[in-house]
């Protein structure tokens, strides 16, 4: 490119193309750096300062501007237009600092140059788009255009409107018929730009029984016209569309026309589908817009061109009513609005534009061919073979879903409106998930999620409007396809157990089902404690407690949901969150660990709150009854027995029998209770079982690596019946034999494991200690057998915790 630049004469143009291509290839340079950056943030230098005296050179100030361009990517996800501008873009850009410098001719030049601009574009435009002897108003505004389109109509029909103004429209008031799938905010537009009242506006319906429930009703406006025609009103123009906003279908264009014709009235058409008129083949529904009045196209998406006007192309005969209206000017600053287009299609030239084109409607049919071989995708394209819009949802073939015709016709009468409406809110709340997962998976396919009135949630491809921009190929769309394919599955399980879960958290207590319209997953919960306001809508410092460990709790078992924890959708209390599944999940198994978990949480969170005053309490306790019963054994055990030499030999020949005085504390229960069927338990051997240790949880007999919540395969059963049968059994012994943390035993113990025995002295302990470990291994009685004596602590316990 340099090369080239110096064979240009004028030095000014060498250094204009010069200086952009530095300045563009440093922003690029720059965006990269950025990106491969990770983690690293521009310092931004938008803080404003005064006005530098000596000023500042280009590179500085280009290094300026690349910070404030990119100096937030962290926060927000970067654009990809200056990635994928092109030299095409680079001469877009230029035409912009070249109308700066061409303004600065002398006025007969500027004149022969901005003439020869306007009507090479327009020449050109015309005979791509098959729009023949049309002018061409460009402008920056997509809606403008139409808004002068319709100062034209008004000073086209209304003859006396320049001398009389508004009290001729007051006394004939004119009638602009917008379809009711036009884009939103432009009858509003159209009224505020030309001073109407809103009353001016007609809203046309769409077809409800037959047709495109996307295209414009012709019977119905045809009645529209006529009733305002008796009311004295003058039907002005109608907005057509040759590709609709939402979904990309076309107006019966045709039948419209010659309705238009009939009435005089003025047709304007717009929409994406204008494009295709480029291509060798149009469908015969665009075609017919080649006839029509006027048209509004927008060939900076369609071309990834940036920064270059919209063009509305029109047929008008009188050049002072198109001066007026505002549809041409004298300004040669106004006729410059064309540059960076003239300079973009003689760059690319015709093969080049019309292979973009048709590059994205081919995008378009591969998608739409791809997606009729997956399940649970339904497409909503108006003709299959030259639609440059894909639109599709996700919906489930279940018997009775409110997706499907059938259910809607027969089924859906005989079901209560809220199970219809949930229906139909859930496949919404799975398609908006849907969309977002493929915008982030393939961000060049460009996919764009909107709400339909009567189809829902739904998620559209546009490539003429994306894919030049974008660098859209077609790996990309299977890529795209590939990636609905992985998550049907997870939708199709999710939508499957929402229903479920929600019937199963109604059916439990201490559960609330919390209705959230945004939440794509199973469901969510939340668990309602003791002190629990159900009228309040603040937050909840207790439940918020109890949620956070039951999201500890949950994450913990490994298993595949998604747990998270939020505020409710209505109040401010904590919420339980379950995430997506792809696998059958065990709902029930579900519930009861959550309602179990949470209540156990709950039940800990009271303890320890109340442990020190309570143990302190049973403790004091525990000593009084003790000392208590060592007064009594002192009573009827007499005095000698106390003594060391006398009590022991009479303790020989006359033993004493008496039972055990000992306590023990439950911390659970926080009462006091006697040890005494712990002793004879240990006495019998296994002839009295204690009761065993309370739990809240009741978890699955599961099988080797099977995670939690997951339902067991039925050829699995008989093998679980016969291989763990004696497995449970082992765990249930060791739980009843095992002692837990609950229990603190606090008793007197004898040296001979009876009670009632004085304490040993040091020498007599040390002695029985020695002479035990003399006695060989085997003759020596196990602990808890009769015969063994147990080591017991038999110091004073400490009321301190």
């Amino acid at each position: 490119m340099d090369a080239s630049l110096e064979k240009i004469a004028d030095p000014t143009l060498a250094e204009m193309g010069k200086n952009l291509k530095e300045a563009m290839k440093m922003l690029e340079d720059s965006q990269r750096r950025t990106e491969e950056e990770n983690g690293k943030k521009v310092v931004s230098g938008d803080i404003p300062g005064p006005l530098q005296g000596s000023g500042q050179d280009m590179v500085s100030i280009l290094q300026l501007v690349q910070n404030l361009m990119h100096g937030d990517e962290d926060e927000e996800p970067q654009s990809t237009r200056i990635q994928n501008i092109g030299e095409q873009g680079h001469m877009a850009l230029l035409g912009h600092s070249l109308g700066a410098y061409i303004s600065t001719l002398d006025k007969e030049k500027l004149r022969k140059l901005t003439t020869r601009i306007l009507s090479d574009t327009t020449l050109w435009l015309c005979r791509i788009f098959r729009y023949e002897n049309g002018c061409a108003y460009f402008h920056e505004e997509e809606r403008e255009g139409l808004a002068k389109i319709c100062r034209l109509a008004i000073h086209s029909r209304y003859e006396d409107f320049v001398v009389d103004g508004f009290d001729v429209l007051y006394n004939k008031k004119p009638v602009i018929y917008l379809s009711a799938a036009a884009r939103p905010g432009l009858g509003q537009y159209l009224c505020n730009q030309l001073g109407l009242p809103f009353p001016c506006l007609c809203r046309v319906p769409c077809n409800t029984m037959f047709g495109s429930q996307h295209q414009m009703d012709v019977a119905f406006l045809e009645k529209l016209i006529k009733d305002d025609i008796e009311r004295g009103r003058l039907p002005l123009l109608l907005v057509a569309n040759a590709g609709t906003v939402a979904v990309g279908h076309t107006d019966k264009i045709g039948r419209l026309k010659e309705l238009c014709e009939q009435y005089g009235i003025w047709l304007h058409v717009e929409g994406v589908n204008l494009a295709t008129l480029a291509l060798g083949y149009v469908s015969s529904s665009v075609l017919a817009a080649t006839k029509c009045d006027s048209m509004t196209m927008t060939p900076g998406p369609w071309l990834g061109l940036p920064a270059v006007p919209a063009v509305t192309l029109y047929k008008h005969d009188d050049p002072a009513l198109t001066l007026v209206a505002g549809l041409t000017s004298n300004k040669p600053a106004d006729k410059l609005r064309a540059l960076p287009l003239w300079l973009s299609l003689q760059y690319l030239g015709l093969d080049g534009i019309v292979e973009r084109i048709k590059h994205a409607c081919q995008l378009s049919q591969r998608l739409q061919e791809s997606l009729k071989k997956v399940n649970h995708i339904k497409l909503l394209v108006e003709d299959e073979l030259s639609s440059p819009v894909v639109v599709f949802r996700f919906f489930q073939e279940l018997t009775g879903s409110a997706s499907d015709p059938v259910f809607k016709a027969v089924l859906a009468p005989n079901m209560a409106p809220s199970t219809v409406g949930r229906e139909r809110h859930s496949c919404d709340v799975l398609n908006r998930w849907l969309g977002e997962q493929l915008k982030q998976l393939v961000p060049v396919s460009g996919l764009t999620v909107m709400d339909l009135e009567v189809e829902g949630t739904c998620v559209r491809f546009s490539p003429l409007m994306t894919a030049a921009v974008l660098g859209t190929r077609g790996e990309d769309v299977d890529q795209l396809v590939a990636c609905i394919q992985s998550k049907l599955p997870v939708l199709s399980c999710t939508l499957q157990l929402r229903e479920e879960f929600k019937q199963e958290v109604e059916g439990t207590a201490g559960l609330l089902y919390v209705d959230d319209p945004n939440w794509p997953g199973i469901g969510v919960v939340r668990y309602e404690h003791a002190n629990d306001d159900k009228s309040s809508l603040k937050s909840d410092p207790e439940g918020e407690k109890i949620h956070a460990g039951l999201l500890k709790k949950l994450n913990e078992l490994e298993s595949d949901l998604t747990f998270k924890m939020g505020p409710e959708y209505k109040s401010m209390k904590s919420c339980l969150y379950i995430g997506m599944t792809s696998d059958d999940t065990d709902i029930s198994e579900l519930v009861e660990t959550i309602v179990a978990t949470a209540r156990e949480i709950e039940e800990n969170s009271r303890l320890l709150e109340n442990m020190t005053e309570v143990v302190r309490k049973g403790i004091q306790e525990a000593q009084v009854e003790l000392q208590k019963a060592n007064e009594e054994r002192l009573l009827e055990e007499g005095v000698l027995r106390q003594i060391p030499v006398v009590g022991s030999v009479l303790n020989w020949f006359s033993p004493v029998q008496a039972l055990q005085k000992g306590r023990t504390f439950n911390l659970t229960a926080g009462s006091l209770e006697s040890t005494e069927p712990i002793y004879v338990y240990k006495a019998q051997g296994a002839g009295v079982t204690p009761p065993p240790t309370p739990s809240s949880i009741r978890t699955k007999q599961k099988l080797p690596g099977q995670k939690p919540f997951k339902r067991s395969l039925r050829g699995s059963d008989a093998l679980s019946e016969t291989s763990s049968v004696s497995h449970v059994e082992d765990l249930e012994k060791v739980e009843h034999l095992s002692g837990g943390p609950e229990h603190i035993t606090l008793e007197a113990t004898s040296p001979e494991g009876h009670p009632g025995a004085p304490t040993p002295r040091k020498d007599d302990q040390t002695e029985a200690l020695q002479k035990a470990a003399q006695r060989p291994e085997d003759d020596r009685p196990q602990m808890g057998q009769p015969g063994s004596r147990d080591v017991r602590l038999t110091q004073p316990v400490n009321s301190h915790l």
